[in-house]
């Protein structure tokens, strides 16, 4: 069989390890994983390609991308990227974090990073929870959401608002890509493969610090069976977090 007619029968990219998946059922993890390693292939530098990953259930990313993975301190996945990207310029870097890990114990690490310009890709995954300690609020859980740290659901009085990290970053000088998406359907699904593509694109550009949030479920620690859990992704969390671009950089004439 010809190296082609076997790509057209097993399209699984280069970058994604071939193994099940311990994900619970549901989870939008695996999906983000597949868009993330297409894009690494897209550029052809999965042999220069570096992830960082941190605590939470983002850190399985070292099972299932095919790159090397450095596994960071919690929240210090932009610190660590940036020490990567500084000691090794030709490499092709990014992080995978969630929102308990960038938003909550990581904000320092991300808000300086991305002023900095650093030229590195960041994938951001919020299912407004934290998913792999057992379901407490988040800095993006939703006002009402019930948690476990939130039995009566969250309280702006108490808690505050949720963080809308993609608006949050963008007007920041160094950061050249922000965006969201989400993975809740096809249609969806298919506009944040070209934000991750885009975003992979402004590091190899040099253009910038490049940026993705995408919401993502959470059925499990959410109480809800993978159908419900995807409807409430279109139905409660894209009315507050939009999605679209909320930045881009086209040259680097600023530098």
């Amino acid at each position: 069989m010809s190296e082609t007619a076997e790509k057209l029968l097993n399209p699984r990219p280069e970058s994604l390890v071939d193994i099940p998946t311990h994900f619970c059922p549901g989870c939008h993890h695996g999906i983000v994983h597949r868009l993330v390693a297409e894009a690494i292939d897209h550029f052809g530098l999965r042999e220069k390609a570096i992830g960082v990953a941190c605590v939470g259930c983002s850190v399985f990313l070292y099972n299932y991308l095919n790159t090397d993975v450095v596994e960071a301190p919690h929240g210090r996945a932009p610190a660590v990227a940036t020490g990567l990207r500084r000691a090794l310029p030709d490499r092709l870097i990014y992080t995978y974090q969630g929102d308990g890990d960038l938003a909550a114990i990581g904000t320092s690490e991300i808000i300086h990073a991305a002023n900095r310009g650093e030229p590195i890709t960041v994938v951001f995954v919020n299912n407004t929870t934290y998913g792999m300690t057992g379901g407490q609020m988040a800095p993006t859980t939703l006002l009402g959401q019930k948690t476990t740290t939130s039995p009566y659901g969250r309280d702006f009085h108490q808690a505050g608002y949720p963080i809308k990290m993609a608006e949050f970053l963008a007007p920041l000088e160094g950061v050249a890509f922000s965006a969201r998406g989400a993975v809740d359907r096809v249609a969806n699904l298919k506009r944040t493969r070209k934000l991750i593509f885009r975003a992979f694109e402004v590091q190899v550009q040099r253009l910038g610090f490049g940026f993705v949030e995408v919401l993502s479920a959470c059925p499990t620690n959410w109480g809800m069976t993978p159908i419900e859990a995807a409807k409430r992704v279109e139905e409660e969390m894209i009315p507050y977090f939009p999605l679209g671009i909320f930045k881009e950089r086209k040259e680097a004439d600023h530098l």
